[in-house]
């Protein structure tokens, strides 16, 4: 056995982070046994542990998921601990240590004051401090923050790996600083801070223009020095300090930077206080922006217009970090874009914003980089290089707030794969901090609904617990201002619009996602007032307006970007926008009662339910016929029902009938925009369509997402037809190639395709549904998930002679319901990793076409031929077109449907076989359709080539 993935607030070794609590977490894995029976916890104040200040003892109930540690943490002090696990065969194991040191305590007050510049505040500023250390240091700490944007350095070299500190928040109701450690010798060192504009003091926001969160930079520090003899000596800054004119000239979130190496002289100037109290710092809650890959340019372009371009391959957020040996004065700049038009360098997509790095060398070889902003390209153009531009000296610097990646899809398709990693890629560079919209044009704003329709798969991906955590943070103080609503965007950055149904929603929808995938009900302890707030806010609304339970009142998006709304290329989908206000609604008032459930709260749970009822009532009566008729007829209309469980148990049939028919009437295209397309998918599995729900998977003409990686693709775009067929850009005012919402779809990957579902009864998959629906135009797809559980893996491989083979395993101290898709009345060969021949058999409940199972930790191997073949199958509500393009189905059609070979009128305003046999000009007797439905859905095609 070993112990692996020690985490303190699911985060490893956090330093300085805010702490009302210490949550610990850790998996046992490569153990003989299968569960865990015992295990102690241990705590001290130094490695050795030689004084305990916590032991739990043996006890049966820690659980590894989340164990609270029953002590209040001392402001500014290091606590190491360390687990003990025993299991049911008998291995016991001890971990190695892990720790967590604790900020300042909460109203501690600072030895130090923000400082600021007495030079114009249009020069950036470097604060400049000499720290004499005359004897032997143990350890010294720097509890700093400087606004807008800063770099720390010690001795000319930079404190740390983390960029863009202190990343962006609610600046206006917290501050977040930091915490270093530093190491130093006997001497004099030199700290340095370079501070930037950023978002706090640059324009940034959807109204730029408005006056900034800061008018001045503004840096504060509390150095604390530990010296081997015992002293502890505090210094924090003040008019000691000394400011130099920095080597930035210009930095703005979205134009750019300009650097000039040659810097602006060596004189130290006086600082002053600057206008900014203390009262709003707060331990950092952000995890830390780190570069997290590096990647060397795809290509060296010369474009028919005579540019240089960089081609680095890959749609990507950061900066370039390049080799300059230039003659002093040289300015090189760098432009930065998503996509070539022409074969040549283009970037109105981004609109106003300039996206540009210049260098100006000293005439000293040396390294160029940006230090406040950061770019979403692909293509990079360079000007003012002289000389050969060499790719080799060139770097792309990958930013992204720090998060484990846990989850892993692969599939039979290089296209399918390609899109997955174009769902990564998006969620890597637009979750910065906070989950951003886009990285590249005049926004990289935190849109509340693109964040709740993304965060399950977002969840899948990466271990967002830390990331939404601070994110939830900001959503609630910007809450309180809007008097419970919930803005568009977090933070507001003064765009303070709010009240949006499935935007606001986030406020419900996040924390409960979150609680479900990593098990830590402090997410829900922390964000239950927001929860709260937001409901009764609609309900405040809906009941001023006599709505009876309905919300119908308000500004909303709806189905933004939807396909079947009233303008070509317009952004408001058909659906009922108040349809979905109640919708969610409904679920938000659901999910608050659940949140209160889990958090003891009955009487409130009980209240959130009742008025969930009372929703659901209202609902049914208002959008539902008698006969069972969905009065809101769109694609997003019946996956949104399907999905918030609002389909009256008696008109399951109707409501499954009508959306079949709503697609057919596409030609089972997908019409959806931000809010149906998440549950689209999904719900035509649940109601039985899998087949059709793959089929809008893989589809690769618009629309559709393999339409976009057929196009080159590698981040997701924000419309379906962000580029058209022959190449071009569809529209430069709103148009990103880098917008993660539709990367959605990835949560039927990992929850239909491969199967993996947690539990909401037993959350951070203590317990899983593992339930994957294969496909034939697929050979097998493979899902691996990291939880705070352990490593659960399932997939499928389906052989050519149609033979089924599922693959689980269960990570030590989990379970499992096993879900084998089609295996009622099959023979099931069953094996279980170290269990030879017999020695392992598990009984099977029979569920309709399929069989399940309940197992404990293992590996599981089950083979067999599934009651109904996975193939193609045809019908009447098939392409007429593909069923012509097939010999033995063209035969059939020919034979019963000759005129459909012929041609009909206005055959051309059709695609289905059944609406084009329903033409007044079809000329074919029921009788003949009759035999042709049965003879097309009894046909076995002959083996075509799968992906």
């Amino acid at each position: 056995m070993k112990i692996t993935g020690m985490r303190t607030n699911r985060m490893e070794n956090p330093l300085g982070f805010y702490m009302e609590s210490a949550r610990i977490s850790y998996v046992a894995e490569e153990s003989r046994g299968s569960r865990q029976t015992a295990a102690r916890v241990v705590a001290a104040k130094e490695e050795t542990f030689a004084e305990l200040i916590f032991d739990s003892g043996k006890r049966e109930d820690i659980d590894s998921i989340c164990y609270e540690l029953p002590f209040c943490p001392e402001p500014r002090t290091r606590y190491y601990w360390k687990v003990t696990v025993w299991d049911d065969a008998g291995d016991v194991c001890e971990s190695e240590p892990a720790w967590f040191e604790t900020a300042k305590g909460e109203g501690e007050a600072w030895e130090g004051v923000f400082i600021t510049q007495t030079f114009s505040q249009q020069e950036h500023p470097v604060f400049r401090k000499k720290i004499r250390v005359e004897k032997p240091l143990k350890t010294a700490r720097l509890y700093a923050l400087g606004l807008g944007v800063y770099e720390l350095s010690l001795d000319g070299e930079k404190l740390g790996e983390e960029v863009l500190l202190p990343g962006l928040h609610a600046y206006d109701s917290w501050l977040q600083y930091q915490t270093y450690e530093l190491t130093m010798t006997e001497g004099t060192h030199t700290l340095e801070a370079m501070l930037g504009e950023g978002w706090y003091k640059g324009p940034y926001g959807l109204k730029a223009k408005l006056p900034r969160h800061g008018e001045e930079y503004a840096f504060i520090g509390e150095l604390h020095l530990f010296f081997e003899d015992g002293e502890e000596r505090v210094m924090g800054t003040d008019k000691s300090w000394a400011v130099r004119k920095g080597k930035v000239l210009f930095d703005s979130i979205y134009d750019g930077e300009i650097y000039d190496e040659r810097g602006q002289g060596e004189t130290d100037y006086p600082v002053k206080q600057a206008d900014l109290s203390t009262s709003r710092l707060t331990p950092r809650l952000s995890p830390p922006i780190r570069i997290v890959r590096r990647l060397r340019p795809a290509a060296l372009l010369h474009t028919p217009a005579g540019e240089t371009v960089l081609d680095m391959g890959q749609n990507m957020v950061g900066w370039m970090e390049f080799a300059v040996n230039q003659p002093a004065g040289i300015a090189v700049r760098l432009q930065f874009g998503e996509i070539l038009q022409n074969g040549n360098f283009y970037r109105d997509n981004m609109r106003t914003a300039k996206c540009e790095y210049t260098y100006i060398s000293d005439g000293k070889p040396g390294t160029a980089r940006s230090h406040f902003t950061f770019y979403g390209f692909r293509y990079v153009k360079i000007e003012g290089f002289l000389g050969t531009v060499n790719p080799e000296d060139f770097t792309g610097c990958v930013i992204s707030s720090e998060m484990e990646e846990t989850g892993s899809l692969q599939t039979s398709s290089p296209m399918v794969n390609q899109l997955i990693s174009n769902i990564k890629w998006g969620q890597r560079g637009n979750f910065l901090d906070v989950p951003t919209d886009c990285p590249q044009r005049d926004e990289r704003m935190g849109w509340t609904g693109d964040a709740q329709i993304f965060a399950d798969t977002a969840s899948f991906n990466c271990d967002t617990y830390a990331f939404y955590l601070k994110f939830l943070k900001d959503l609630a103080l910007e809450q309180e201002k809007c008097g419970g609503s919930v803005p568009y965007v977090v933070p507001m950055s003064r765009y303070e619009l709010n009240g949006a149904c499935a935007w606001g929603d986030a406020a419900a929808i996040i924390p409960w996602v979150v609680y479900v995938h990593f098990g830590d009900p402090y997410v829900l302890k922390a964000q239950y007032p927001s929860m709260k707030a937001w409901v009764e806010y609609i309900r405040g609304e809906e009941e001023r307006s006599g709505g009876g339970r309905l919300w119908r009142t308000g500004r909303h998006f709806g189905d933004w970007l939807a396909l079947d709304g009233k303008v070509d290329g317009g952004v408001y989908g058909s659906t009922d926008p108040y349809f979905l206000a109640t919708a969610y609604y409904y679920y938000s008032a659901r999910l608050t009662a659940k949140a209160a459930g889990v958090l003891a709260k009955k009487e409130e749970q009980e209240r959130y339910d009742t008025l969930a009822d009372e929703i659901r009532q209202a609902f049914y009566r208002e959008y539902y016929t008698p006969s069972g008729r969905l009065a809101v007829d769109t694609q997003t209309a019946y996956a949104v029902v399907t999905a918030f469980g609002l389909v009256p148990e008696d008109f399951r049939e109707q409501v499954k009938k009508a959306f079949f028919d709503k697609m057919k009437e596409n030609a089972f295209r997908l019409n959806t925009g931000f809010v149906g397309t998440p549950y689209l998918c999904p719900a035509l599995s649940d109601h039985g369509f899998t087949e059709k729900a793959y089929g809008l998977l893989l589809n690769e003409e618009y629309p559709g997402w393999l339409y976009e990686v057929k196009m080159g693709a590698t981040t997701v775009w924000e419309r379906w037809n962000s580029v058209l067929p022959d190449g071009s850009v569809s529209g430069t005012g709103m148009n990103s190639l880098n917008h993660y919402a539709y990367g959605s779809i990835a949560s039927f990957l990992y929850r239909y395709a491969a199967g993996i579902n947690p539990q909401e009864d037993a959350p951070g998959f203590r317990k899983a549904i593992l339930s994957p629906r294969p496909d034939y135009r697929l050979r097998y797809v493979k899902g691996e998930l990291l939880t705070p559980a352990g490593t659960y893996r399932s997939g499928w491989e389906l052989e050519e002679d149609g033979t089924l083979r599922l693959r689980f395993t269960v990570p030590f101290g989990a379970s499992a319901k096993l879900v084998l898709p089609g295996g009622a009345g099959a023979l099931i060969r069953q094996e279980k990793e170290g269990a030879a021949g017999e020695e392992w058999k598990t009984e099977f409940q029979i569920q309709g076409e399929d069989v399940q199972t309940q197992v404990q930790a293992g590996s599981y191997l089950f083979t067999y031929r599934p009651c109904r073949p996975y193939r193609r199958r045809f019908g009447m509500d098939s392409n007429l077109n593909e069923l012509m393009s097939i010999p033995e189905t063209r035969e059939i059609i020919v034979r019963h449907f000759p005129k459909a070979v012929s041609g009909i009128p206005f055959q051309g305003e059709g695609t289905i076989v059944e609406e084009i046999a329903r033409s007044p000009f079809a000329e074919v007797s029921d009788e003949e359709l009759s035999a042709m439905k049965e003879e097309l859905e009894q046909l076995i095609p002959a083996p075509e080539g799968r992906r």
